[in-house]
């Protein structure tokens, strides 16, 4: 808690009661949720909290660095209170996101353009998870295994 609290304080934000509850819940399960997921698992804990309060927390904590928000395809945006340097693999099949790690030798395979400079990189990777691309799957495939997964539309 020591970080949320020196972010709010270097931002100038006030440590309030929701934006505390909103860093815990992202912190307690590091497991790319939507805001309505945060809403849902923060109510459970602070009923009065409403889900316009939860949008706004997110937001600060986006905007003073606390929090990365990893937006996918056209999916809603999902929250990663990792901030270590890392990338994204993205289930197609059942849509859970996973952090991985960048190699040593990350980047330095790009060609950019002469001049040109990257101050920001988001790589996602997609294809089947770990239980979705298991040889034995079946078209009954159950994804009861994630806690995020939706059904398959196959």
């Amino acid at each position: 808690m020591r970080k949320y609290a020196s972010a709010m304080v270097q931002g100038g934000l006030r440590l309030t009661p929701q934006r505390r509850q909103v860093y815990e819940v992202l912190m307690d399960k590091m497991d790319h949720p939507t805001a309505t997921e945060v809403f849902i698992r923060s109510q459970k804990r602070m009923p009065s909290i409403s889900l316009a309060t939860v949008y706004n927390c997110l937001e600060t904590m986006v905007g003073s660095g606390l929090v990365k928000a990893v937006h996918v395809d056209r999916e809603p945006t999902r929250f990663c209170a990792n901030l270590q340097e890392h990338g994204h693999f993205h289930c197609t099949e059942c849509g859970h996101i996973s952090d991985i790690e960048f190699s040593e030798t990350r980047g330095k395979g790009w060609k950019l353009p002469p001049g040109f400079l990257v101050t920001q990189h988001d790589v996602t990777l997609r294809g089947l998870c770990a239980n979705c691309g298991t040889p034995s799957k079946t078209s009954n495939h159950s994804n009861a295994n994630h806690s995020n997964a939706k059904p398959s539309t196959k």
